[in-house]
């Protein structure tokens, strides 16, 4: 949000800055994946093995993520630049776009072993239970990002690239609190001595966070086509649905946030019998989240030409975006019970479940609608493809979440009332 904020006020040119801070979120969204699906899949793991009192195999997994992380980051930063300019243009640059885009993606690449590896970091600092610390590494980099991002586009004259600057810098502070806040307290040591892969670990990180990498990956899949199709349109229309994109995710990042201090709660109660618990949790989480995207529904409808028009002043961004933003108001409250369920059943194994439901919404029902309603509406079909999606994805979560908390089996009341 803050790149999309400030690369906006650049001033001649900025809603083909604006497009290409979109178009690159893409590839953002990729190493995201991968970075969720090893900091998922270890952290799972070692919630359950800590849970079970086996701190050594938690160790040595924790190490295992880790490294795995930084290796892959290294590997994704190398080919990217290799190719960057078939890449970028795979990730729905226009001509107008590619050279803000390019410049963008050229710096961003080279922050990509320390974004994946803070978000190994986090999530297993969060699954250890030490969601303080995670906080305090991943606050400081936005924050960071924030105070530099003016100061490089404006100040140092670096307009688009200066943001991506901005950004890599704080991935590298966030990175560096993280891998601090591991040396702190109780919390798993990282240590290179305990890098000892195996297939079993491997498979563990697999089952646990192939929900993640799906989720991710084809969110990133989804934002690529919508940005071929809405290129047709112009400039503006991929600027536009690049800022609803921003506030949406802004907004349920908070669902994702409240979802992800579930994860350990469920994951360690599950791990030790405790299932009344799990289920407590899951539907108190639900009524908050729920009642948390309902508040700001309607807050981002009333409002929503205004949140628009603080990221860009382009009157056709604006207008899109306005319309965009308010159709997905419509269907942002079902996230909550979508995601939570999702987070649930990766946490507890089910992956074939939370696998579907990771694949639904961007995958499975997105893409097919944009392109049917795109096909028969035009751009007021884009417009309301990301609506079609939730509402779907919600008619399978529904039924596919009851029938996991109805299988889970009745906890003992000498388990229930023990020490967590």
């Amino acid at each position: 949000m803050a790149d999309t904020f400030f690369v906006g006020k650049i001033g001649v040119g900025s809603t083909s800055a604006t497009g290409a801070v979109g178009v690159v979120f893409s590839m953002m969204s990729i190493i995201q994946a991968i970075g969720f699906f090893l900091g998922h899949g270890s952290g799972n793991y070692i919630s359950r093995k800590l849970g079970a009192g086996e701190t050594e195999k938690a160790s040595v997994m924790a190490s295992v993520g880790f490294y795995f992380s930084f290796f892959v980051g290294l590997l994704v930063a190398a080919l990217g630049l290799i190719f960057i300019t078939p890449l970028a243009r795979l990730l729905g640059s226009t001509e107008t776009i590619l050279p803000f885009a390019k410049d963008y993606l050229s710096i961003i690449l080279l922050g990509a072993p320390f974004m994946m590896s803070s978000l190994v970091l986090n999530n297993q600092l969060r699954f250890q239970g030490s969601a303080f610390y995670g906080m305090i590494g991943m606050v400081s980099g936005a924050v960071i990002n924030i105070a530099l991002d003016p100061l490089f586009i404006f100040v140092f004259k670096m307009n688009i690239s200066g943001a991506a600057l901005a950004t890599v810098i704080s991935q590298i502070c966030s990175f560096t609190l993280l891998y601090i806040g591991c040396k702190k307290g109780n919390n798993l040591k990282i240590s290179f001595k305990n890098f000892k892969p195996s297939l079993l670990l491997c498979g563990e990180i697999a089952k646990g966070g192939l929900p993640s990498l799906l989720r991710q990956s084809l969110a990133s899949v989804a934002t690529v086509f919508l940005n071929t199709l809405a290129g047709g349109y112009g400039d503006s229309a991929i600027a536009a649905f690049s800022v609803v994109s921003r506030i949406i995710h802004f907004a349920a990042s908070t669902i994702i946030g409240f979802g992800q201090g579930f994860q350990p709660v469920c994951g360690f109660n599950y791990g030790a019998k405790k299932y009344g618990r799990v289920k407590e949790a899951f539907f108190f989480s639900v009524k908050v989240c729920s009642g948390f995207a309902v508040l700001m529904s309607v807050i981002l409808f009333v409002f929503s030409g205004h949140a628009i028009a603080l990221f860009q002043d382009d009157p056709e961004v604006v207008r899109l975006g306005t319309v965009a933003l308010r159709a997905q108001c419509l269907s942002f409250p079902f996230n909550a019970w979508v995601i939570l369920s999702n987070m649930m059943m990766q946490n507890i194994g089910r992956v074939g479940g939370a696998s579907f439901l990771a694949m639904a919404r961007q995958g499975l029902f997105y893409v097919p609608a944009a392109f049917i309603l795109h096909f028969f509406f035009g751009l007021t079909g884009l417009v309301f493809a990301a609506p079609a999606a939730d509402f779907t994805a919600l008619l399978f979560a529904v039924p596919m979440q009851i029938a996991v908390l109805r299988s889970l089996p009745v906890s003992s009341q000498r388990s229930e009332d023990s020490p967590q």
